[in-house]
């Protein structure tokens, strides 16, 4: 039937190359004849030529198309001749198995009479060889417990021999000890010999020594004194010099500023009087009760009061008159501002009563709905938020204690991650079932939550989705398996991300 199938796909593929031959003889004198008609029409003959070229090559491959399929022909008769001549072989085989039918028969039931006499002549083997296995179980145990005494018995004979080896060792060692112990006694008795001798032989040089030291010392005792007169006398001397030489210092200082303060009086009197020192000296003469100081003092007040006057201002009116007015507009803008502060202060203090009393209400609220999630969530257990002490209800800080089932209670930085993530989202969810917001995405919330947490989880976030659309981000299965819809992102190629969504609806 293959082949027979093979045949007829062969002739309609012959068929149809055929046909296609005969319509590119028919293309091609269609166009020798648009050709010889038209020129103006060579955007399509160079279409047809691109049908052309593909018709070629659909030529060409039904061509290939054709020699593959006559060489599958070819081997497929090459199979059929073989499949021929096994067939032919079978019924040779066929014939002689008939044949053989009979002899077999008669074989058959000789062997049939011969079994059952093997049968019960290995049934009596049978029992021969249980009763020798069992005989030859006893010998095994006997000579297992000989070869494991034997092996304790070398055992130990090993463990002595290695004892007597590391004894002899240790004999070696303590020998190699004694003979350097010797060596070293021997050297120490040379030496303490030596320094006995250079004891004995050092005293006479040590009573010299000490002789010379003495008469060293009184020479070097003398020579101590003098030194110390002559440092006395010098450091005198030096005192005085100094001395001298600092009241020649101060003179010379007293005469440069005395120098100095009458070049600037001298100057002075030229440039506020037009009249030099020494004229004013011999015009007035000084007498005993002038007293310098008081008339310096008070020269220097009339300066500073002529100075302060300054020059004379034509305009000081007209800068009085808009000074005034000026301090009217800052008078009036000041009086302004104070109301202005007053007011923002007044509407301040009533936003801060406002702010409390909602504050008091929403977490009175928030409270409650957080201690209803925490039991809904934990199946059990006690969860709440207290407020730490403060001056300022706005300013106070708020702490979460939380008790889980079978636990005591304690502060939710005691609790395991587990918990902590629960315990968080039943606060979240108290907050939004307080103030429901459009839209809330959570970031793998239920990663470290267990399979019985997850489905708590899971059936609290479709109750509360009546009011708030839930986005989240998740890796769990059972999470995946509530939701409504479903966005993956996968990678079918490297560096080329893709989004596949899911509606379950």
């Amino acid at each position: 039937r293959e082949l027979l199938g093979l045949g007829k796909a062969v002739e309609s593929l012959a068929k149809k190359v055929a046909a296609g031959e005969t319509a590119v003889e028919r293309d091609r004198s269609g166009l020798v004849e648009q050709e010889e008609r038209t020129v103006d029409l060579q955007s399509l003959i160079i279409k047809v030529e691109r049908g052309l070229v593909g018709l070629e090559i659909q030529e060409k491959n039904n061509l290939q198309e054709i020699e593959r399929a006559n060489r599958h022909r070819n081997v497929v008769a090459a199979e059929l001749e073989q499949l021929a001549g096994e067939a032919d072989q079978l019924q040779n085989r066929l014939q002689e198995a008939a044949a053989g039918e009979s002899k077999a028969e008669e074989f058959r039931a000789a062997a049939t009479t011969g079994a059952d006499t093997i049968v019960l002549e290995l049934s009596a083997a049978r029992v021969d060889a249980d009763s020798a296995a069992a005989v030859l179980n006893e010998k095994r145990t006997l000579a297992a417990t000989s070869s494991e005494r034997q092996r304790s018995v070398q055992y130990a004979l090993r463990r002595l021999e290695n004892e007597r080896s590391d004894l002899q060792n240790r004999l070696a060692m303590q020998d190699l000890e004694a003979v350097e112990a010797a060596e070293k006694v021997r050297r120490i008795k040379e030496s303490v010999s030596e320094i006995a001798g250079k004891i004995a032989s050092s005293d006479v040089e040590i009573a010299q020594e000490q002789a010379e030291l003495d008469e060293a010392v009184g020479i070097l005792d003398a020579a101590r004194a003098s030194a110390d007169a002559s440092s006395s006398e010098l450091a005198e001397l030096n005192r005085r010099a100094a001395e001298a030489i600092n009241v020649r210092s101060s003179v010379e200082v007293q005469q440069t500023e005395a120098m100095t303060e009458l070049r600037n009086l001298n100057e002075k009197c030229v440039h506020e009087l037009n009249q030099a020192l020494a004229e004013i000296v011999d015009e007035h003469t000084v007498s005993d009760e002038f007293d310098l100081a008081a008339a310096r003092s008070l020269a220097e007040e009339q300066r500073q009061r002529l100075e302060g006057f300054g020059a004379i201002n034509m305009l000081a009116v007209e800068e009085l008159a808009e000074a005034e007015e000026r301090l009217d507009f800052l008078t009036s803008q000041r009086q302004d501002i104070i109301d202005s502060i007053n007011s923002a202060e007044e509407a301040l203090r009533e936003i801060k009563v406002r702010s409390r009393e909602r504050f008091r209400n929403a977490f009175a609220a928030i409270n409650e709905n957080f201690t209803q999630f925490f039991m809904e969530l934990f199946g059990g257990g006690r969860g709440e938020m207290t407020l730490l002490e403060a001056d300022d209800i706005l300013e106070a800080g708020i702490e979460v204690v939380a008790q889980p089932p079978g636990k005591r209670l304690q502060n939710i930085l005691l609790l395991s991650g587990g918990e902590k993530a629960m315990t968080a989202i039943a606060l979240v969810l108290a907050i939004f079932k307080y103030r429901p917001s459009p839209f809330c995405l959570l970031d793998e919330v239920d990663a470290p939550l267990d399979d019985a947490n997850v489905g708590r989880f899971v059936a609290k976030i479709e109750e509360m989705s009546e009011k708030t659309q839930f986005i989240v981000i998740t890796h769990n299965k059972r999470t995946m398996e509530a939701a409504r819809a479903l966005y993956g992102v996968t990678m079918q190629e490297a560096g080329v991300s893709k989004i596949v969504s899911v509606k379950f609806d």
